[in-house]
């Protein structure tokens, strides 16, 4: 079946056959009625939807810059960070030979699952390929030569339900093998089969965030090279935790759902363990809220941020932000894109705009209550660091 058969497909099930009052199809809704397109969308004009996309489309190069454009301005977001995995075929072709230079609007962030889990012989064979030495040494320099290809604003890994820590357990010089070593076949998993000038697997389908590490304490992958390496160019390590992958292995990618509750101590244990490393984490399980909050109060090196995947709907962000302030000020970041499709800049921004203005305006009224009217200046204030200026306050922060 064809992309527009599916298209068709789905159009029918979800917005005519039955009311699109779920998140994810509202958000379709709000986004296309901020593209101009409410009377399509009143008719329930499909054809005239795509009519609108084609336009862009047909421009080639031009037209996608243009859309992009538009996107960024529709949804008032003033950049974004992409998870960037080098090993795909599709993403090394734009980074190497010669990188291409992007809008400020687009940063990168670099995809480092595999030196977490500590997989020797998957990382022994890529610096092999590769032309790098077989050492330690040899793997610091092959992801020091990835920072300076991408510019990356973090290290990002995605673990799976299962993430853990063992306790006093040494960091370093310990010949380990990895723990998952299904995630090693994903994307930027240092496949087997790798392209000498690409160093890129041609099978990587590129998903965003479809690659589950386990973290090897006791891997000098992980103590040796990825922390040396965050450490020595000032780079945070970017962690999103408690995702259940493959509960219906049927679906493919759309088979992975939640877990009930995340191991927090191993986010503390990494603070604790290396405290000259920034780390950014985010859970996708309501359950772990409260502790990480907890956990970012008590560690200067931690920053939380946004409402994850699964708790990326408004009944959830309002009570997750509701938590954040009470317990962390203006001390986190309220809310991060979560997009894996560029239109969605526009709906999720919107929405979760209006969640946490519902929520501010509750905490303020609380405030006044006990005595203190704030400023505009100071509302204004608050806003800022919530919606970027806490994180990139934090990611100035020096921890030396």
């Amino acid at each position: 079946m064809s992309k527009q058969a599916q298209a068709d497909v789905i159009w029918n099930a979800l917005f005519i056959e039955r009311t699109p009052i779920s998140e994810a199809c509202r958000g379709v809704i709000t986004m296309l009625v901020a593209f101009d397109l409410s009377t399509e969308v009143a008719n329930r004009d499909l054809e005239g939807i795509r009519r609108f996309y084609r336009r862009f489309r047909d421009k080639g190069l031009a037209g996608t810059e243009e859309f992009c454009k538009m996107v960024y301005e529709v949804a008032g977001v003033n950049y974004s960070v992409m998870t960037n995995i080098p090993f795909d075929a599709n993403e090394a072709a734009h980074w190497r030979p010669k990188r291409k230079e992007y809008p400020d609007r687009f940063r990168s962030a670099l995809r480092v699952d595999p030196l977490l889990a500590g997989d020797r012989k998957a990382i022994e064979t890529t610096l092999r390929v590769s032309g790098y030495d077989i050492t330690i040494e040899g793997a610091r320099q092959y992801l020091r030569d990835w920072c300076d290809t991408m510019k990356p604003e973090y290290m990002m890994a995605s673990t799976p339900h299962n993430f853990v820590l063992q306790d006093d357990r040494s960091l370093s010089g310990v010949d380990t093998r990895g723990v998952n070593e299904e995630a090693m076949k994903q994307p930027f998993a240092f496949a087997d089969v790798v392209s000498p000038d690409a160093t890129c697997a041609s099978s990587c389908d590129g998903g965003g965030d479809t690659v589950a590490s386990i973290i090897d304490e006791s891997s000098d992958f992980l103590s040796e090279v990825l922390m040396k390496v965050c450490e020595e160019r000032d780079l945070p390590l970017a962690l999103k935790i408690g995702a259940h992958r493959g509960i219906n292995a049927k679906l493919r990618q759309a088979g992975d759902g939640v877990v009930a509750f995340a191991d927090g101590n191993v986010l503390a244990r990494l603070c604790s363990r290396f405290p000259k490393v920034r780390f950014l984490a985010t859970f996708l399980s309501m359950n772990n809220q409260h502790e990480a909050c907890v956990l970012a109060s008590k560690f200067r090196n931690l920053h939380i941020y946004g409402c994850w995947w699964y708790c990326n709907v408004p009944s959830l962000i309002e009570s997750i932000t509701t938590l954040r302030v009470e317990m962390l000020g203006t001390s986190f970041t309220a809310q991060h894109s979560d997009a894996r499709v560029l239109d969605q800049l526009v709906y999720k921004w919107a929405h979760s705009r209006a969640v946490i203005a519902r929520v501010l305006s509750k905490e303020y009224s609380k405030m006044i209550e006990s005595g203190w009217s704030p400023t505009r200046r100071e509302v204004r204030r608050d806003i800022v660091r919530l919606f970027g200026g806490s994180y990139e306050e934090f990611m100035k922060k020096s921890l030396s």
